[in-house]
């Protein structure tokens, strides 16, 4: 006959067998991977990033061309990317790509029907107490959402302007960029006009452009954990459309980097600096990992 003891002693090691077992590992999500990935690989923080976009010319166009010896000096001092591809064609489309991972099913210039209200580079950064603004040249105003201004700013370079869930403050004409950098948003953009982005201007008047609006802030980014990054919205209308891409700033490793990249590793780079959600196809993309010290 099983003794009153003898059950609670049966009853005491089962309960204590239960507690001291393992619980089951949770799956690795492929989001999780590549986040832990990007922190071995030394990301860090960076006070302020600055990205201009430039227009439809390949990397061959600009690599070594004696008219940008401006943009050629960028790339030495900075990590180089050989092998950066735009998404698509035409202009406003990889616009879209780059700062929201998707174009919304925008395949043309033409201003959208409606706008969006899904996550994008601004809303992210918002969300988690950053900042963030769009510099354009020539934009009349704060928060301008006409198609042209007649002065070669047009709205299709302006891709911030179709989201409902971005302030119309972030949406600045560029004499609002501040001459005193360290009150720059966390990121920013910066859209020259049509005569300066060399879309109906020349490389030698885009490289001069560059060198004139963003060079003090190189200098000053190199010693105020700060980051310039140069990169073009499509090539001349190829189909391999590799354009050239560099970073300059003082987290960087100096070099050519090889690594078939595009629009959403850029886009999924800079989330994950800022340890922000992902939006579109930056969510499966891989961020730029290899070029920080």
């Amino acid at each position: 006959m099983i003794k009153k003891w003898q059950l609670l002693l049966v009853g005491m090691t089962l309960l204590l067998s239960a507690c001291t077992q393992s619980e089951p590992k949770e799956k690795t999500s492929p989001a999780k991977t590549i986040n832990k990935q990007a922190e071995k690989a030394g990301m860090q923080k960076i006070d302020h990033v600055v990205i201009v976009i430039e227009e439809n010319h390949s990397k061959s166009k600009i690599t070594n061309n004696p008219s940008a010896p401006y943009m050629n000096s960028l790339m030495k001092q900075g990590a180089n990317f050989t092998n950066y591809h735009a998404i698509e064609h035409p202009s406003q489309p990889n616009y879209l790509d780059i700062f929201s991972g998707s174009n919304h099913g925008v395949k043309d210039d033409k201003q959208p029907i409606s706008k969006f209200s899904s996550k994008n580079l601004a809303s992210e950064l918002i969300e988690k107490n950053y900042s963030f603004a769009g510099y354009s040249e020539d934009q009349p105003s704060v928060g301008y959402d006409e198609k042209l201004a007649g002065n070669g700013y047009v709205r299709k370079h302006n891709p911030w302007t179709n989201f409902t869930n971005v302030p119309k403050e972030a949406n600045q004409p560029l004499e609002s960029f501040p001459e005193d950098f360290t009150k720059l948003p966390t990121v920013s953009f910066v859209i020259p006009n049509q005569q300066n982005n060399m879309h109906d201007g020349t490389i030698k008047e885009a490289d001069q452009w560059l060198k004139e609006h963003l060079d003090s802030y190189v200098h000053w980014a190199k010693t105020h954990n700060s980051l310039l990054i140069v990169t073009w919205d499509e090539d001349e209308g190829s189909k391999e459309n590799t354009i050239p891409t560099f970073f300059v700033g003082s987290m960087v490793k100096t070099g050519q980097y090889d690594e078939n990249f595009n629009h959403f590793n850029l886009l999924r780079t800079i989330e994950d600096i800022y340890g922000l959600s992902h939006a579109g196809a930056a969510q499966s993309s891989q961020p730029i990992m290899s070029i920080w010290k």
